[in-house]
């Protein structure tokens, strides 16, 4: 991970070696391939994004208030881990095909705990909890593609983007929660 720090995304095996202060050789015997790197690299940053993600969902909260908690924890995660990030995301470092996506796993692990908690909160309110898992699966989608777009262009500060993801989750979110 400190050699994709270093390096980028587009990272060689010689660099992560040398970063390890082993050979190539002696890495390729903790690792099968770079196939099975990219798979234990991207699951421990996927963790690390998910533990952030996870420890401040509570339905406890009033859902605008969980919805940027957790719009804010996932673009401060990925400002501060860009390079790790854009590894994970592009899936360009494998030569061949995955078993699973850890990008994908990790969006619907988080969009399925936000559901749950939209979904009890509906409830709550006597509302139909049926679309909790569509607005919690496109919520997810739409903040991690603008995370995508804002990290490369960064024509907005983080709190902006926050903001207007804000608003735009809010209001759908809003929506639903009015809806008879």
């Amino acid at each position: 991970m400190r050699a994709i720090r270093q390096h980028g995304p587009d990272v060689a095996m010689d660099d992560i070696a040398a970063e390890a202060g082993v050979s190539k050789p002696i890495l390729y015997r903790h690792f099968l391939d770079k196939g099975d790197l990219y798979m234990a690299v991207s699951e421990t940053a996927t963790e690390q994004l998910r533990a952030v993600l996870l420890s401040g969902l509570s339905s406890e909260v009033d859902p605008r208030t969980l919805l940027r908690l957790v719009i804010e924890a996932y673009l401060t995660f990925i400002e501060r881990e860009p390079e790790l990030y854009r590894f994970v995301v592009r899936r360009s470092f494998t030569d061949r095909p995955l078993p699973r996506d850890p990008v994908t796993t990790n969006a619907a692990l988080i969009a399925g705990a936000l559901a749950t908690i939209f979904a009890d909160q509906l409830r709550s309110l006597g509302l139909d909890p049926g679309g909790a898992q569509t607005w919690a699966h496109a919520g997810v989608g739409m903040v991690q593609a603008a995370g995508d777009w804002w990290l490369q262009d960064r024509t907005l500060s983080r709190e902006q983007l926050r903001d207007y993801l804000l608003t735009m989750a809010w209001g759908a979110l809003d929506a639903i929660l009015n809806s008879s």
